[in-house]
């Protein structure tokens, strides 16, 4: 047996402290920080180190947003910057909204509807445009407000409210209106704004509260009434507001939040509150059934997003006075709360199913659209 020297054997011990080495780094995964599982499957082989990186899932999403515009870039932008997601949009209202994914039904160009009024969601369900999803996070949402069908999520409510211009109410020395039928007083004439029903969910709203208030047949009669008081229909909800704010008009039918935005912008704005009852909505989101196929996932995790806590305190930074209905957001201070208003027993199922022919109708009895104002 040949004599084993002390520098054979350091030979040999530097030898196995370089294999044990070698097998330690084989073991280790290239790219990640962390160790592979101690038994990685027997099949699978470590990627080269050379090998590019997986490229992101498809970074784009396409939304239709019935938000004003004011707003929407605070929400999209966010959204963008939390998900590495870009928003390509078309601001359109409520009615605008609906008509344009119903004459794109064969061949979706969005896929994610979001903002307005539940009755637009559910005059879309109806139609067979929307496609059901519904977020985790309606965990965090009261039950009276979430889809009994399960096809659309709700994210904020606002109740339709009075804005009025104080400076032209302080001159004219007359009160601000308290009730539905003061809004007929003669003194009002030429000085109210809404928006109209067929383009406006805000204004849709009005028109399904009234009825709802006061019977089909009375309501067609004070809406006759009160069209001679109006100056001039809007396309959009938020305009009247605005035309408010501006000195153009004295009074807008208007949700509360799109009285608010002037007001807190330094417009001299109050609002008041038919004192017989008022109807809201409950704004929402939902995916647009047969949307681009690549855009799926992101349209679910924009959804899931929406109803966020982080997104729905950006309601704050945006100013629009949206009250949240994650019941774990922050809202803004001083903000009119549902509870604290007589609301009506709104039938949000029966306006969406019955919108078609109550737009008809407006459009035949009281106003046809044919001259709106943006």
């Amino acid at each position: 047996m040949p004599r084993v020297t002390k520098k054979t054997l350091s030979f040999v011990m530097v030898c196995i402290m370089l294999v044990t080495t070698l097998m330690a780094c084989s073991n280790q995964n290239p790219a990640s920080n962390t160790a592979t599982p101690s038994n990685p499957p027997e099949s699978s082989a470590a990627p080269p180190a050379t090998k590019e990186p997986e490229k992101p899932a498809y970074k784009e999403l396409t939304v239709y947003s019935a938000l004003p515009d004011t707003e929407i870039p605070t929400y999209f932008n966010a959204f963008e910057k939390d998900t590495g997601i870009k928003i390509n949009y078309v601001r359109l209202s409520a009615g605008e909204m609906l008509a344009r994914i119903s004459a794109e039904k064969a061949n979706p160009l969005a896929s994610v509807m979001h903002g307005g009024s539940s009755d637009t969601y559910i005059a879309a369900a109806k139609e067979g445009l929307l496609e059901p999803y519904q977020s985790s996070e309606l965990a965090n949402i009261p039950e009276q407000y979430k889809d009994p069908e399960k096809i659309w999520n709700p994210f904020y409510v606002g109740a339709i409210s009075f804005a009025c211009n104080k400076d032209w109410f302080t001159k004219n020395s007359l009160e601000y209106p308290k009730s539905w039928q003061d809004l007929l007083k003669p003194e009002f004439k030429g000085q109210i704004s809404m928006a109209h029903p067929s383009t406006s969910g805000t204004s849709y709203t009005v028109l399904a509260t009234i009825i709802q208030l006061m019977g089909e047949e009375k309501a067609w009669e004070y809406l006759a009434a009160l069209n001679k008081n109006v100056r001039q229909y809007t396309k959009a909800g938020a305009a009247p507001p605005m035309e408010v704010g501006l000195g153009e008009a004295a009074i807008a039918i208007t949700f509360s939040h799109d009285g608010l935005k002037p007001a807190m912008e330094g417009y001299p704005i109050e609002l008041s509150f038919p004192s017989e009852g008022t109807g809201f909505e409950v704004g929402a989101v939902a995916l647009i059934k047969g949307g681009n196929e690549k855009e799926q996932e992101n349209a679910r995790l924009f959804i899931d997003w929406t109803l966020s806590k982080r997104a729905q305190e950006l309601f704050i930074d945006s100013k629009s006075n949206r009250v949240p209905l994650n019941s774990t957001a922050k809202a803004t201070d001083g903000l009119i709360k549902i509870e604290d208003l007589k609301i009506i027993d709104y039938d949000a199922v029966w306006a969406g199913q019955n919108k078609k022919d109550l737009v008809a109708k407006f459009n035949e009895k009281i106003d046809a659209a044919n001259n709106l104002k943006q």
